[in-house]
């Protein structure tokens, strides 16, 4: 580690983005309730310094008063943000399939414990989202003839999170800095209000605590630390109000050494707009209002902060198979009328404010969050699935856990994930996500504080309805099948289908028809065929996987999968690409 100079403390990205639920949280998990039960679980056996699923649950069901559903989401939230080997995690999934009663499923979730002190600053940033009474106030100040419904405002609630600002991760560290400590702190050390008496100490391993939530280097180094790396050098230490007798830091000199020492995130979507790669992958497209912005940061960022920021694709195929895109956090933003895949192992997804869109993703390690999008289809494999104040959007998915229905959807479709790519088994196990447990068909709804939103906002596809997306690019791998297979009414649909295809096919032969009959029964198919496509839309999704006669003069960072722009060219001209077949639905 470096030996001097000044220190720069930021808050890590990951733990808003990834753990705070994108949902104002319910009033039992406020700053009042959190001290009591900091309290409790110190002054439990078998709660300190590891929490385990049962304790918790008693805590949280039969302190706080909350639905055990809700109670195992944060629990399960928690345990997806903290980084599992991907052996752990397919060991985990192999273990939950095996479950085959609701006992046995108990005993094995009762073998997970967290850390006791981090999960209690991952229980306090849930009011990330939360509407400050201020921010109500002046919101709207008057009812008008046109106020939004009880569940629009829901939606706008929930629409408003601030997972990926940086800035809102800032301020929220220096407005709440001092509650957090004293969260870590001991009991006896607090006054009966909960609050810091003037000699409170925290200990080392609440320092070591804190690491969730903050990190930093010194002197401007490249060298990331968490802090009680940078708290273990001595002038530091000093500055902090570090005993060597207690092995402790002094509360209020430690507080204001990190209030002077917090900085925004070096690695957060700020600086990646401002100073991150910029990359060509998308072309601007006649009739685009505004060029569209790719840029990222995965040359220089450390794990957990690497960023990939699309945003403005519009009216063309984007494809991307590219080491730039492993591991990294990905916001897909404002494109319209675009086919996105993004064919790598990805550790989070967000897909806001899209239109008639569709994204084919490679698996995401931890979430996938689909936030103000209207008309969009996403296809993936994901540790978790998210969905809020969308509309008419269609979701196929893969999912070990629940997915989340926030409030503000409207005619959203749930579907089995239904597609595969060449290495999609080898992303799949490179990110710890297994084919078992499946839950995608069993959404879990979670409103503003803890209500629940309108059950009537989703429906699950209904089987005669779903067409298998065939990935229209070849690739070198493996898989060559949906991982798991469809679920048996599905594929039982399927294969009705493809009876009655067959059946067509045999009377079209039976019917002896001679040449000329042939040439004009086949101009009949392709006409009708064709207006299909047109009408369905798919036309302009074949068209642009055409490749272009004037590509982009920027080739610096194309690597794998081309962008390929929407083909002008006249109706009667277009032809499907050598090797593509169209995809249904």
């Amino acid at each position: 580690m470096d030996q001097g100079g000044e220190v720069a403390v930021w808050p890590r990205m990951e733990p808003f983005l990834l753990g705070a639920l994108q949902v104002a949280p319910p009033t039992k998990l406020s700053l009042h309730y959190l001290r009591k039960m900091a309290a409790y679980v110190r002054s439990r056996e078998g709660c300190f310094p590891l929490l385990g699923w049962l304790m918790w649950r008693h805590i949280a069901c039969g302190k706080l008063q909350l639905p055990e559903e809700l109670a195992w989401l944060y629990f399960e939230t928690f345990d997806l943000l903290i980084g599992h080997p991907a052996e752990e995690r397919l060991e985990w999934a192999e273990n939950l399939s095996q479950c085959l009663s609701p006992r046995e499923l108990e005993r094995q979730r009762s073998k997970l414990s967290v850390d006791t002190l981090q999960f209690l600053l991952f229980l306090y940033i849930q009011q990330l989202n939360r509407v400050s009474l201020r921010t109500s106030l002046i919101g709207e100040e008057w009812p008008s003839p046109h106020s939004r419904s009880t569940s629009d405002r829901e939606a706008k609630t929930s629409s408003q999170n601030k997972n990926w600002d940086d800035q809102a991760h800032l301020s929220f560290l220096q407005a709440h800095l001092c509650e957090m400590l004293e969260l870590l702190v001991e009991p006896g050390q607090l006054s009966g209000s909960g609050q810091a008496v003037r000699d409170s100490q925290v200990s080392l391993e609440a320092v070591q605590g804190l690491g969730l939530l903050l990190e930093g280097s010194m002197s401007c180094g490249r060298t990331i630390h968490p802090i009680h790396k940078l708290l273990s050098r001595a002038p530091h230490q000093a500055q902090a109000g570090y005993s060597k007798l207690t092995r402790s830091f002094s509360l209020h000199p430690l507080l204001a050494w990190l209030r002077q020492a917090l900085v925004v995130n070096p690695f957060g979507i700020t600086a990646c707009l401002r100073s991150g790669k910029k990359l060509a992958w998308a072309q601007q497209v006649e009739g685009a209002i505004k060029r569209a912005k790719i840029a990222r940061n995965t040359h220089m960022a450390p794990p957990g902060s690497k960023i990939v920021l699309m945003s403005q694709v519009f009216r063309q195929t984007l494809a991307k198979d590219s080491d730039k895109l492993a591991g990294a956090n990905v916001k897909i933003h404002r494109c319209s009328d675009a086919f996105i895949y993004l064919l790598s192992p990805l550790r989070s997804v967000s897909v806001e404010k899209c239109r008639n869109s569709t994204v084919v993703l490679g698996p995401v390690q931890t979430s996938i969050h689909i936030q103000s999008c209207e008309k969009v289809r996403v296809v993936c494999v994901a540790g978790r699935l998210t969905v809020g104040s969308s509309s008419h959007c269609t979701v196929h998915v893969l999912t070990p856990t629940r997915p989340l229905i926030l409030p503000g959807n409207t005619a959203l479709t749930l579907g089995p994930f239904h597609t595969h790519y060449p290495t999609l088994e080898d992303h799949m196990a490179s990110v710890g996500l297994a084919v078992v447990p499946n839950a995608w068909d069993q959404p879990l709804l979670l409103g503003v504080e803890g209500t629940v939103p309108d059950p009537g906002s989703y429906r699950l596809l209904p089987p005669a309805e779903l067409c298998p997306l065939v990935v229209p690019f070849r690739m070198d791998g493996d898989t060559c099948e949906v991982p798991g297979g469809l679920p048996s009414v599905y594929q039982d649909a399927l294969d009705q289908r493809e009876k009655s295809v067959q059946d067509w096919q045999k009377t079209v032969k039976d019917a002896h028809l001679n040449k000329e009959q042939r040439r004009q029964f086949q101009a009949v198919v392709e006409q009708k065929f064709h207006e299909w496509l047109l009408e369905s839309g798919h036309r302009q999704e074949l068209d642009s996987l055409i490749p272009p006669s004037i590509t982009s003069a920027d080739h610096s960072d194309n690597d794998g999968l081309e962008a390929r722009p929407l083909d002008t060219r006249p109706e009667e001209t277009c032809s499907r690409p050598e090797g593509h077949t169209p995809m249904p639905c």
